[in-house]
């Protein structure tokens, strides 16, 4: 059992390793540290969905501040590249820790812990487009499939990820599966298709309802795009055969500037951010242009290690019926 137990561990690191790699390398991105807490009220914590609440921590050495524990690095991220001024074409990437016990549901793709890869990527003003989306997106997945390429060559398993990714916007997606909730149309496009980009995730559809909830204020998913659709942000999805299911990888896009930020604030009816520090940064020009997002890094050792529970990749939390069926 311990040689198995050792084998497991050492087989995770080197998937995620590589991945890392083959990301660092097509992205052209330095890997720098992260944090695990964000001060309340600066307006930097990610929001998610907006019912989600961070763990909250207090420093008895900072009596003065109150923290949370990070739920992503979004907008951590945009605020590091200008401090330390990083130009267009330059970009960071780092291993973030997060906690979110709000998760309804617990089991083989949900946990409390939270590991990604958070990168971040400065762009100009030209690049703020569906093109240069789609294109970073490619990246991403080529990494994902050098990386599997890679791993099965060494360990003698045969490939899942298909040769090329699936690109459909949110709003067609609901088209061919008007009868269908969001998730059932995911599993039914990334089961036809092995690996599919969701674009336009956050805005309203022609149901009157979102594909997913996204927060106002970094992915900018209400700009409007080629045929007549909104958004320059999405999911990366693959079919995963031993869940039988989508398993959603990675969530990206291009980040908001100053006129997407107060659309989305106004649809969202939550103006009233636009005065925390980091948003009157944007406002400001103090932040630069940037495309950035999240690529779990429990998922994509499942994937490519093609194991079907999350809690054989991570250590989290788990109800007694589950850690008894693992």
């Amino acid at each position: 059992m311990k040689h198995q137990f050792i084998r497991q561990q050492q087989l995770i690191q080197r998937a995620k390793r590589q991945f890392s790699t083959e990301l660092t390398h097509r992205l052209g991105l330095v890997e720098v540290q992260a944090p695990l807490l964000s001060e309340t009220g600066t307006g930097v914590q990610d929001d998610l969905s907006g019912w989600e609440q961070p763990v909250a921590v207090s420093v008895k050495a900072i009596p003065d501040k109150q923290f949370e524990v990070v739920h992503s690095l979004a907008k951590w991220k945009r605020q590091t590249l200008a401090r330390y001024q990083f130009g267009v074409g330059e970009g960071i990437v780092t291993e973030m820790k997060a906690l979110r016990p709000d998760e309804t549901t617990l089991g083989a793709k949900h946990s409390v812990y939270i590991d990604q890869w958070d990168w971040e990527l400065v762009i100009d003003a030209q690049q703020r487009s569906e093109n240069f989306l789609r294109t970073t997106v490619e990246k991403v997945y080529q990494a994902l499939q050098a990386t599997e390429q890679a791993l099965c060559k060494e360990y003698q398993q045969s490939p899942l990820l298909p040769q090329s990714l699936q690109f459909i916007h949110s709003e067609d997606l609901l088209q061919q599966y008007p009868g269908l909730t969001p998730k059932q149309r995911e599993r039914q496009i990334t089961k036809q298709y092995g690996a599919v980009f969701i674009l336009g995730i956050g805005g309203v559809l022609s149901d009157g309802a979102a594909h997913d909830v996204r927060a106002p204020d970094y992915d900018d998913w209400s700009t409007p795009i080629d045929g007549g659709r909104t958004g320059l942000n999405g999911d990366l999805l693959v079919w995963h055969p031993g869940l039988d299911d989508a398993l959603e990888l990675s969530s990206m896009g291009i980040r908001v500037d100053q006129t997407a930020l107060a659309r989305q604030l106004a649809i969202s009816r939550q103006q009233h951010r636009a005065e925390l520090p980091w948003h009157q940064q944007l406002i400001a020009g103090q932040l630069p242009l940037t495309i950035g997002g999240g690529i779990g890094q429990s998922r994509v050792a499942m994937q490519l290690l093609q194991l079907d529970h999350i809690a054989k990749v991570q250590c989290g939390v788990w109800p007694m019926a589950i850690e008894g069926a693992l």
